[in-house]
């Protein structure tokens, strides 16, 4: 007959774990699920909606515009301008001195290579937000014949970089790529 240890707690085993370890170790592991099941809508709600994620890009023919000519398109609820400069004006824009710039910024800086005509900048002036004009047809252009807020009077160049007024920084690049030579994605 075997005496039993009377130096072992009751209910414990001989490698120290005890039936009641073993309860609040699987106790917490079904609060700690639970608790992330009843966090997971509140941390889902906060992804972006479906209709803002196709928003984030925007595709643009370039075929229709001709040389000298500007469209606007939306772009995440944002005017974009999208100008196809004739050779003289990017020309022009190449000469003018940083020196001569409040925000300098070479004309190079501001569209691809190889597409040196092509200026996408957004069409949302600098100063307070408003939309300037010079994207369409007849719309005042401006002292240096890119684009002028009517709000407060800020001029902009023909690469969309302040000349004149209290806009602070040129008209902002957005993201953009050409998928074809006459197409281009935006954001």
């Amino acid at each position: 007959m075997a005496i039993a240890d009377s130096s072992a707690a009751p209910g414990s085993t001989e490698h120290g774990v005890r039936r009641r370890d073993f309860i609040h170790i699987v106790s917490g592991g079904f609060v700690a699920a639970g608790a992330a099941a009843a966090a997971w809508p509140f941390i889902s709600q906060m992804n972006p909606a479906a209709d803002t994620r196709a928003l984030s890009t925007v595709e643009v023919d370039l075929a229709p515009v001709a040389s000298g000519q500007a469209i606007k398109v939306m772009w995440q609820g944002k005017p974009v301008f999208v100008r196809n400069r004739p050779e003289a004006e990017v020309k022009a824009m190449r000469a003018v001195s940083l020196s001569e710039l409040r925000d300098p910024q070479k004309d190079e800086d501001r569209v691809q290579a190889g597409h040196d005509n092509w200026l996408v900048t957004l069409g949302v002036c600098t100063h307070l937000g408003c939309v300037p004009l010079g994207a369409a047809q007849g719309e005042p252009k401006g002292e240096y014949g890119g684009y002028f807020c009517p709000c407060h009077g800020s001029h902009y160049d023909a690469s969309g970089r302040i000349r004149k007024g209290p806009a602070p920084k040129n008209l902002e690049v957005p993201t953009y790529a050409f998928k074809t030579p006459t197409a281009i994605v935006i954001g």
